[in-house]
């Protein structure tokens, strides 16, 4: 037997669009279906098709957009747009104009592969098909679909190790990722005990709950969230860290580590679109070794480089129902086409293959017509997650009713009055969402249930009721409110929150009272239980400072009226306050108050002093990364190396070029302390993205550490005057942000990896569409790319006769010269075209570049007339000081 549609297929008019995660694949999809008359997305999960549905109907109107899957049908009589489960779309397209199967590369799936490798080769739309999935799919699609146009889109965001960190040590808007139910459960009360809680996301959970659980985090109710895998697939979050509570699952045959590809997919959830994300591992609180990621996946996963999908499950879609005999043999039928391969046992094939041996019900099932209908019973989902035996069981209960044709109303309507109970603990509430969820699907078969469309609706409404109480009883396990809110301050993003001094003295946080203040000492609230008073006390002196300073700022208000920092003076109108002299830090600066004021009374004085410098305080929070730079530069445990780098940086405000940075003598090992820091050391650049946001900028130019002008908004490229700006490269007649100008290298560097090696290369293609999203000139890209050592080939011409898109520009790569200034007074070499250039001098037997020859000195030349024999002498001075 062989797929009812040729592999080969040669339709020019099919796109694969392939990358990681957060590349807008499926953006662009929705995108260009809305851009035809019709069309229809396939996706991997109901979730996710029921998000771009609402997403589509937005655009188009509910009038004309459809939802399929296996539980829920909404399609109006005109509708267009259809947003469909991989099972639930037409195997052929169903003639729309577009199609496109999301996350193809699901076709290597044990489960489900055969379904989506099904959908990739015959599901067609008749102006443009559409395939989007994983860089590993490129061969697979080469190879069935030799005509498709493959096109590579880089990340958005850049994705960084971070190691691994204690659950009580993870930062704010984290996602914790275990494969177990009772890992999850574990997790999320411990972190309900002491971060203030945690939504819950799993697979056994129906749509309706994952998306209020979903909703909890993203409100920023709670900060974070524990996930089983399927947090990996489709689900769109605001995280910013991804932790592994484990790296191995049983995957329905046996329990194996994760592969490079699944942990990508998965950690991929971090970071959002031009926001970048880290992954870790968690750390303690588990028996055995560590927890650790190798070097070879961190760098496959930082990288996107994975092995390639070498086959991809098939079988036959299409099979006879002679018998029951020949209905197994169809289905056990091995694919004759190249790079596909017999899927597994799946859970409909192993029910099948029971309930056949049993002869009570084979002797039931001999004609076509019931050997189709008795394999469509088979095909009902196993929700409950019960395994083939158990689900074999409800199966043949199911047959005992479809055999005589259709199942009863009230029969139906008593086992969904059954399960729509509403009382219990979360398991009984997870096993009755999970019946329901099977009677929904049965209820959605056109022939199986009488009074349909009315069972239906039963069916979806006590789902709805069972998951509004299930996510109620999960916020009431996992999350404290009250520890909640207390919990954030301790976080990175404390200066979020709501926290405020009443007139009467009490402190609140997020409107939760925690106490109050006696003069300048806090008193924790009486009636707060032994519990929460240790959490009271620590968000206390983390809003201290904030507390202080709304004190401070309300006695300077009084006093001095309103103040603001320009060219490092304190200042009211055009009367400065006081002068901020340099501290022991370029962060910390010393106040020393005006004259004038020293006519006031000592002890007026002294309160006056202590009420600006508290001020101060709170005014130079945006500088908390260079603080933490110069903290870090003090340590001895830091190394001479790394502490000579950080004080590089803090000189310079966190910015120095590469060359600038002295990276060759900073130990490989110390990296991770780097990266922790927040410095990101780039192809040109060594920088913290953290004080190129506006906030800091502008403070360090106030305070006049950084002469330089800026801009309001830093945005990511702008029109470059002479000189760019604090915190920008510049890039032809443009100028842009250094940390997008390393999105582009990096991106660049990811497709140069990618191409072939060989004599025969003729370079690689560097796709500009993310430099044209941020507003880069072409002429500018190719002008910033050449600093990095880019260089742009010539375009190949199309053929006499010939038609088509051109060929992409090839690129090579070479690493940038680092040139040297010549000694003060030394000559320049004449150039051949009659120009004068910087010729750098040094001793025999060195390089240009600054590298010491290896070896015997070489001969040396000899100096053209006129030279005044000074070459290299300039490199031998830099040597010599080396």
């Amino acid at each position: 037997m062989t797929p009812s549609r040729t592999a080969k297929s040669t339709d020019s008019r099919i796109r694969a669009v392939l990358g990681p995660t957060n590349t807008g694949k499926t953006h662009l999809a929705i995108e260009r279906m809305c851009g035809h008359s019709s069309g229809a997305i396939g996706f991997p999960l109901r979730l996710l098709a029921r998000e771009v549905y609402d997403k589509v109907c937005r655009l188009k109107g509910e009038s004309a957009c459809a939802l399929i899957t296996g539980e829920e049908r909404i399609e109006p009589p005109n509708a267009r747009y259809f947003m469909c489960t991989a099972e639930a779309m037409p195997r052929d397209g169903g003639g729309r104009a577009f199609v496109a199967l999301d996350e193809a590369q699901l076709g290597a799936d044990r489960e489900r592969g055969h379904i989506f490798t099904d959908r990739l080769l015959n599901a067609r739309g008749r102006e443009e098909t559409m395939l989007l999935g994983s860089a590993t799919l490129e061969p697979m699609v080469r190879t069935l679909i030799p005509g498709a146009q493959i096109e590579e889109r880089p990340r958005f965001s850049t994705l960084s190790y971070a190691g691994s960190a204690k659950l009580s040590r993870l930062p704010p808007r984290s996602a914790i990722v275990a494969f177990s139910i009772e890992q999850v459960y574990q997790v999320a009360e411990l972190l309900r005990r002491f971060r203030g809680g945690a939504a819950v996301v799993m697979g056994a959970l129906s749509p309706q709950t994952r998306n209020r659980q979903v909703e909890l985090f993203q409100s920023g109710e709670v900060d974070y969230i524990v996930a089983t895998d399927a947090i990996g697939m489709g689900l769109n979050l605001d995280v910013h860290h991804v932790a592994f509570a484990a790296l191995s699952k049983f995957d329905g045959v046996r329990q194996r580590r994760l592969t490079p590809a699944e942990m990508a997919q998965i950690a991929g959830r971090a970071g959002r679109h031009q926001t970048d994300g880290s992954f870790g591992t968690l750390s303690g609180n588990r028996r055995g070794a560590p927890l650790e990621l190798t070097e070879d996946e961190v760098y496959a996963i930082e990288n996107h480089r994975f092995a390639p999908i070498t086959k991809l499950y098939w079988r036959q879609p299409n099979p006879r129902f002679d018998n029951l005999d020949v209905l197994i043999g169809d289905l056990e039928a091995r694919p004759l086409q190249e790079g596909l391969a017999p899927a597994p046992e799946a859970i409909d094939h192993s029910v099948l293959k029971r309930l056949a041996e049993q002869p009570e019900i084979a002797s039931d099932v001999r004609t076509p017509g019931n050997v189709r209908r008795f394999w469509e019973a088979c095909q009902l989902p196993d929700f409950r997650q019960q395994g083939a035996d158990a689900h074999s069981r409800f199966v043949a209960r199911l047959w005992s009713d479809l055999k005589g044709g259709h199942i009863g109303a009230d029969f139906v309507a008593a086992r969904i009055s059954e399960l729509g109970n509403t009382s219990g603990d979360i398991d009984t509430l997870q096993g009755r969402l999970s019946g329901i969820r099977s009677w929904a699907y049965i209820c959605q078969r056109p022939d199986w249930v009488l009074a349909r469309d009315e069972m239906a609706a039963r069916a979806r409404s006590a789902e709805a009721k069972l998951s509004d109480a299930l996510h109620q009883k999960l916020t009431e396990r996992f999350v404290n409110r009250r520890t909640s809110v207390l919990m954030k301050g301790m976080g990175k993003d404390a200066g979020l929150l709501r926290v405020e001094l009443k007139d009467d003295g009490q402190v609140t946080v997020e409107d939760q009272p925690i106490g109050h203040l006696e003069g300048f000492r806090f008193v924790v609230d009486a009636e707060a239980s032994s519990e929460e008073r240790k959490l009271m006390l620590a968000a206390a002196e983390k809003h201290m400072a904030s507390l202080l300073a709304q004190k401070a700022q309300k006695l300077v208000a009084d006093e001095l009226g309103d103040l603001r920092i320009e060219n490092g003076q304190i200042m009211r109108g055009d009367q400065p306050v006081a002068m901020l002299e340099k501290g022991k830090t370029p962060s910390r600066p010393r106040l020393v108050m005006a004259k004038e004021l020293g006519q006031l009374d000592p002890a007026h004085r002294a309160r006056l002093q202590d009420a600006l410098e508290m001020w101060l305080e709170e005014q130079l929070a945006p500088l908390a990364p260079l603080r933490a730079l110069e903290d870090a530069a003090t340590d001895p445990d830091a190394g001479t190396e790394v502490r000579a780098l950080l004080l590089t940086l803090a000189d310079r405000n966190g910015t120095t070029r590469r060359e600038d940075a002295g990276l060759a003598h900073v130990p490989k090992e110390k990296r991770p302390f780097l990266r922790r820091l927040g410095v990101t050391i780039g192809s040109l650049d060594v920088f913290v993205p953290a004080l190129l946001k506006p906030a800091p900028r502008h403070l360090l130019h106030r305070l006049a550490l950084d002469p330089r002008p800026v801009r309001e908004d830093m945005e990511a490229v702008i029109e470059s005057a002479d000189r760019p700006p604090a915190g920008y490269r510049r890039a032809g007649k443009q100028a842009i942000r250094i940390d997008m100008a390393e999105k582009l290298f990096r991106a660049a560097h990811e497709q140069r990896a990618k191409a072939p090696q060989g004599r025969d290369t003729r370079g690689f293609a560097v796709d500009t569409a993310l430099a044209t999203s941020m507003g880069l000139a072409p002429e500018s890209f190719r002008s910033l790319m050449k600093d990095a050592g880019f260089r742009p080939g010539q375009a190949a011409e199309l053929a006499e006769g010939a038609y088509g898109p051109p060929r992409p520009l090839p690129w090579t790569w070479r690493a940038p010269r680092k040139d040297f200034a010549p000694a003060r007074g030394g000559p320049r070499k004449p150039r051949r075209d009659g120009s004068k250039k910087s010729q750098p001098h040094g001793k025999a037997g060195s390089k240009p570049g600054g590298k010491p020859h290896k070896g015997p000195p070489p001969p040396r030349r000899a100096e053209p007339k006129g030279d005044g024999g000074q070459a290299f002498a300039g490199l031998a001075d830099l040597l010599k000081k080396g």
